[in-house]
C-alpha cells in the first residue's frame, strides 16, 4: 500500500469494499527559528472531497466537466490512479463511487472530523513560510483534500499535493479497526489530524527537495540522508510538534531509543553495519514496523532505528558545527564527514 510517494500503482478500492464496510461501519531541540513575518503566504486547501460528494446529486456529465475544469491533473490522477484505473472512464468511476454506500459513509465521517480545516491551513502556511525562507525558489504546490478509501495519503502530482483526509481521522476511528488486516495498528495509530502537516512536510522534502541518490547504498549514508530530512523538519515545523510525531514513534518507543542509545550504536559497530550495503541486512533498520526484530526484550524496541540514529548524528553535527547552514547540510553528501565531525559517541 502506498501512503506518501508519487503514484506507482492503480487502485479500485470502492468497487470491492461495499459489503465489507456495510457491516462495520514538542521537539527536544531549542528553537532557533528565523523571523518569517515578511514572507507573504496564505495556503488554502481546495476541498475536492466536498466538491466530489456534492456532485452525487447532479448530472454526471456536468459533475465530470466541473471537476475536470477545477482540478485538472489531480482529478485525472484521482479517478485513474487512486480509486480507479485506465480501464474505466471518468463517468463509470463516478457512477461506482456514488452507488457505493462505503464511499458515502466514509465521506460523511471525514466531513464530521474536518468540519473546519483552517487550523491545518494555518500550520501549513507557517511551515511553508520557513521552507521559502531557506529555499526561496521553492514552488508551493496547490493543496487538495480528498477521500480515496485508504489508497494514498499524501500524493504529489503536477503542481499539486494531495491530503487524503480519510487517513487522518484519528487513531481510534471505527474505520481503521475495520481494515486492520491491510493497515495494521502500528500504522493507523498515526492516522490523526496532528500528523497532517508533518507528513506533508516529510513527503515534500523527500520527493521535491532532497532526493536520495542511487549511489548511497550503505547503511550510514541512508542513516544520514534520513537524519537530514528529520532535521529539516525540526527547522520548518512548529516547535510544538513532538519528536515522536515527526518520526512516527509512540512516546514509549522514543523513550526506549533514548534509554538504549549507546547500546543501539554499539550494535551497529559490533556487527559492522555502518558500511553494509546488503539490502536485506540494512532494511530491517530502516523500515516501518511495530518493532525492530532481534533488538530489545518483549518486542519493546522501536522500529527504523537507523533513521532515528541518523537524526541524532545530524543534530549533534549541527551542534558541533554551528557555522554550517541548513542549506549546506542538506547539500552535503559526505556521510562519513558528517559522522566524524558530529563527534557522536552516545554513552
Amino acid at each position: 500500500m502506498i501512503y506518501n510517494v508519487k503514484f506507482h500503482q492503480s487502485y479500485l478500492f470502492f468497487l470491492f469494499v461495499s459489503a465489507f464496510f456495510s457491516s462495520v461501519l514538542v521537539s527536544c531541540t531549542q528553537s532557533t527559528k528565523p523571523d518569517v513575518s515578511s514572507v507573504q503566504l496564505e495556503i488554502k486547501i481546495a476541498r475536492f472531497d466536498k466538491d466530489l460528494f456534492a456532485g452525487k446529486s447532479k448530472d454526471l456529465k456536468e459533475t465530470d466537466e466541473l471537476l475536470k475544469k477545477k482540478y485538472g491533473a489531480f482529478y485525472d490522477d484521482y479517478v485513474h490512479r487512486m480509486v480507479g484505473n485506465f480501464d474505466y472512464t471518468n463517468e463509470q468511476i463516478l457512477t461506482t463511487l456514488y452507488q457505493d454506500s462505503a464511499y458515502s459513509d466514509l465521506n460523511k465521517e471525514v466531513d464530521s472530523v474536518f468540519k473546519d480545516i483552517k487550523p491545518v491551513e494555518k500550520d501549513l502556511s507557517e511551515t511553508f513560510k520557513y521552507i521559502l525562507h531557506y529555499y526561496p525558489k521553492t514552488k508551493v504546490p496547490q493543496f487538495i483534500s480528498f477521500v480515496s478509501g485508504f489508497a494514498v495519503q499524501t500524493p504529489i502530482g503536477d503542481s499539486y499535493m494531495g491530503i487524503g483526509l480519510d487517513m487522518f481521522m484519528g487513531k481510534n476511528n471505527k474505520f481503521y479497526k475495520a481494515i486492520i488486516q491491510s493497515v495494521p495498528t502500528y500504522l493507523s495509530r498515526r492516522f490523526s489530524p496532528e500528523y497532517i502537516v508533518p507528513r506533508i512536510t516529510e513527503t515534500y522534502a523527500r520527493e521535491e527537495l532532497f532526493h536520495e541518490r542511487d549511489e548511497d547504498r550503505t547503511l550510514l549514508s541512508k542513516m544520514i540522508q534520513n537524519g537530514k530530512i528529520l532535521y529539516f523538519m525540526d527547522k520548518v515545523l512548529d516547535d510544538k510538534v513532538a519528536d515522536s510525531v515527526k518520526i512516527g514513534y509512540t512516546q514509549k518507543q522514543l523513550d526506549w531509543c533514548k534509554t538504549f542509545e549507546s547500546d543501539i550504536w554499539a550494535y551497529y559497530l559490533q556487527n559492522n553495519l555502518l558500511f553494509e550495503t546488503d539490502y536485506q541486512k540494512i532494511q530491517v533498520l530502516l523500515s516501518e514496523g511495530p518493532f525492530t526484530p532481534g533488538l530489545g526484550e518483549k518486542n519493546e524496541s522501536a522500529p527504523k532505528l537507523g533513521i532515528w540514529t541518523g537524526w541524532q548524528i545530524v543534530r549533534k553535527y549541527m551542534q558541533e558545527n554551528k557555522e554550517v547552514t541548513l542549506q549546506q547540510l542538506m547539500a552535503d553528501q559526505d556521510s562519513q564527514k558528517i559522522l566524524n565531525l558530529s563527534k557522536y559517541k552516545p554513552k
